[in-house]
């Protein structure tokens, strides 16, 4: 009887040994392997830029992080991060209630006037205002004196501004289109005004809205490279640039980690704000509508304002320069249609090899909603999350230190910064390809004794084409426009469009920049077009 009652278990602990066996994925195993190996390899070059700071004498560095010049950098970064965050929340939100809340004559074309500027750089807006505002520029040839100048920590909050308050404006809008808009007309019930009802009602139902475009338009500013180094602004982007460049690569790492802290406070801060509110109920936009009288009219010329500002003004004067031939000329600088090539050639690899990173990522995220997939998936943002200069920063100690020939080499490294830089982009847009495939599918394939990878291929792969397509494209053109890291990493000799532009600047040959700027400005318009195409925006 012993022995049978033994072997009943013996049985039954094998039983369950075997169902957990069973339960235990192979194929979901090695796609968290691959996202492990992903994860890695994007966190990687970070540990570079703390190892190279810790290799500074202690005294040394304590010296370096106390000094003034660090001291004034710090605030100078910390000023144009709130600054710009607070003038794009000011312009953004009055913008999005305009467009959808109120009867402003042709709401969807004033939507496509206010959200336009995302499709130029503001590195190129900063060197159209600084040829036209600066010493010696457009305006005092014109009127034969001088105006307040457009240079140093105002005009870069001024230049970025211009070309970021379209983050609050787009998230915000999105937000006031789903809230539930018979809120606010219970609340004009009650007599409360147009104010009264926005400050007690509305506010808080697009609170996070407002939240999401506000750190988006912050940790642009403060990552933004172009316009402060254009601008001669004192910042962490450009001095860490300009130490870098100076053979001063231990006090670069220094600035570096403080600029990620900043970040990651600034990450941390956002997390707890406008999370506790969700807008919700009808999305079809219905309910009150504020009369503007005859403050459409100043309503319009603020948009075209800003339209004029950040559009017409940067195109016309790169268009003028294509007619200029005054000042010595420079060969090396003259337009070639290799740039375009290059920075084509570059901007394609980047696309192929991020989606070929996302694909791991993206499926086994999508597929196992576990603690372990999530920090995976959460570890390949780190790149987009840290500054473009602290990137190239970590790639050039990495490929200098670790793996030289490929430093000297310069494609791979650089496409490699790249898809750290911008591989959340592929990740993001196929998980959501793969949340909408429906797991129905997928075991009916398996039910006719189709392997897994098979049924990846023929069955999942061609429902999440469409992800993968518009992520790719995302990163093409992303990586088109990337400054500080094509910049610091790319190879010598292999000259493209942004660099072109950088070049141009510095020597103060600004009808050289011309055409590789309206390249850009035609390409990020394409981009504009691809975001719009792939969030079924309806501008309505």
């Amino acid at each position: 009887m012993k022995s049978t009652t033994n072997d009943a278990e013996t049985t039954h602990r094998s039983d369950s040994i075997g169902g957990r066996l069973k339960r235990i994925d192979p194929w979901m195993v090695g796609l968290g392997a691959l996202s492990a190996i992903v994860a890695f390899l994007v966190v990687t070059p970070m540990f570079w830029v703390v190892w190279q700071a810790s290799t500074v004498e202690f005294s040394r560095a304590y010296n370096l992080v106390v000094s003034s010049q660090t001291a004034l950098i710090t605030a100078n970064s910390i000023v144009l991060m709130l600054s710009v965050t607070l003038f794009s929340i000011l312009l953004g939100v009055p913008l999005a209630v305009l467009t959808t809340r109120t009867d402003l004559p042709y709401p969807r074309f004033w939507t496509v006037v206010a959200a336009l500027p995302l499709v130029i750089p503001s590195y190129i807006g900063a060197i159209a205002f600084v040829s036209m505002f600066g010493s010696g520029g457009e305006v005092d040839s014109l009127l034969g004196f001088t105006l307040p100048r457009v240079h140093g920590l105002r005009g870069s909050v001024f230049i970025i501004t211009l070309y970021t308050y379209p983050y609050v404006f787009l998230t915000t809008r999105a937000a006031l289109i789903s809230m539930d808009s018979s809120l606010v007309d219970a609340a004009r019930t009650l007599n409360a005004g147009p104010l009264e009802a926005f400050r007690r009602v509305t506010f808080p139902q697009i609170r996070p809205g407002i939240a999401a475009g506000a750190l988006l338009a912050g940790l642009y500013a403060i990552s933004d490279f172009g316009t402060p180094a254009f601008m001669q602004a004192s910042v962490f982007t450009s001095t860490i640039y300009w130490e870098f460049s100076g053979f001063a690569p231990e006090y670069a790492a220094l600035l570096a980690l403080q600029l990620v802290a900043i970040v990651a406070v600034v990450l941390v801060i956002e997390a707890g704000i406008g999370r506790d509110e969700d807008a919700s109920g009808d999305t079809d936009g219905s309910g009150s509508t504020i009369r503007l009288g005859n403050w459409k009219w100043p309503a319009m010329s603020f948009v075209s304002l800003l339209g004029f500002l950040t559009l017409v003004v940067p195109v016309t004067i790169f268009t003028s320069w294509l007619f200029r031939s005054e000042g010595d000329r420079i060969p090396s600088l003259e337009f070639q249609w290799e740039f375009v090539y290059h920075s084509v050639r570059l901007a394609l690899l980047a696309a192929v090899v991020a989606c070929a990173f996302a694909l791991p990522v993206a499926y086994y995220s999508g597929r196992t909603n576990s603690l372990v997939s999530r920090v995976l998936e959460r570890a390949t943002y780190v790149g987009f999350a840290v500054p473009g200069v602290v990137i190239g920063l970590a790639l050039v100690f990495l490929g200098t230190r670790t793996f030289p020939s490929l430093y000297r080499r310069g494609v791979w490294l650089l496409v490699f910064a790249y898809v750290i830089r911008f591989l959340p982009q592929a990740v993001g847009t196929v998980r959501s390809s793969v949340l909408q495939v429906d797991s129905r599918t997928i075991e009916a394939a398996r039910t006719l004794n189709v392997g897994r990878l098979e049924t990846f291929r023929r069955v999942t792969l061609p429902q999440i084409m469409p992800g993968v397509i518009a992520g790719g494209i995302l990163v093409f053109l992303t990586t088109m426009k990337e400054l500080p890291v094509t910049l610091m990493v790319g190879p010598v000799g292999m000259d493209t469009l942004v660099i072109i532009i950088w070049d141009a600047q510095d020597a103060l040959a600004y009808r050289y920049a011309a055409i590789p700027a309206l390249f850009l400005v035609l390409i990020s318009g394409l981009s504009m077009l691809v975001l719009l195409r792939q969030e079924g925006s309806d501008l309505s």
